[in-house]
């Protein structure tokens, strides 16, 4: 069956499955698999359930050099307490970065340039060795991760489809807090400081009562997502 139809129905067999069946089915049915995490305010759920079901998962944290200290430790905390074993950590090139934003100040004129160079282009060079990529995106998170589906099919320019997995799709924010609480997770110690999605510094504002949790993420700019989510086609 071509990959397209198999995830269409995949979609309809997993739309009632606990998120953790739809992770364990890609962790084992799909190959070469990785995780990519950011590390922020949420991710440790599905970091969580990942350890669950193989602690040496492969775990792709991008990390742009620009973001806050308490990611970082953050980061190393979390892989710690849950036993992940292969976290791989990745940078744009040293020589991409000196030719493009050798002062550190693409993004403040051009934002969209950034992400690209520092998060979308290393994290399609990381998953070049990859079959299936599992994200922690949610459809209560809005925009155009409203209609999001447990598996989607992502062509990228030049290269082979690949699959892309949301086991969290359907849950929402008391989901999360309840999974969190229930299982004595650490949360980002930024959360409890108004940040409820945490990204770059430069690009990342505390969010006021009443608004949007991804609100405070390139407030004022016109931009909603970094760009590594932007090839998945169904």
């Amino acid at each position: 069956m071509p990959l397209d139809g198999r995830l269409r129905t995949l979609n309809r067999v997993y739309k009632d499955k606990d998120a953790i069946d739809v992770l364990e089915h890609g962790l084992t049915q799909f190959g070469d698999t990785a995780l990519v995490s950011s590390f922020g305010a949420e991710s440790v759920v599905l970091l969580h359930m990942a350890a669950q079901i193989d602690r040496a998962v492969p775990v792709l944290f991008i990390d742009t050099e620009m973001l806050f200290a308490e990611t970082l430790t953050y980061q190393r905390e979390v892989a710690a307490t849950l036993g992940l074993t292969n976290v791989q950590v990745i940078r744009a090139q040293r020589n991409a970065l000196f030719e493009r934003d050798n002062e550190n100040l693409l993004h403040l004129h051009d934002p969209d340039a950034c992400c690209h160079l520092r998060k979308t282009e290393p994290l399609e060079k990381a998953l070049q060795g990859f079959d299936t990529w599992i994200s922690g995106r949610k459809r209560y998170q809005g925009g155009a991760r409203a209609a999001l589906e447990h598996f989607e099919i992502e062509r990228p320019l030049g290269r082979l489809p690949r699959t892309k997995i949301n086991p969290l799709a359907h849950w929402d924010s008391s989901d999360l807090r309840a999974y969190i609480s229930a299982h004595n997770l650490p949360r980002h110690p930024l959360v409890a400081k108004g940040f409820p999605s945490v990204g770059c510094t430069p690009c990342t504002t505390q969010v006021g009562a009443g608004e949007d949790m991804r609100a405070g993420r390139w407030r004022d700019q016109g931009k909603t997502e970094c760009g590594i989510h932007f090839g998945a086609k169904q």
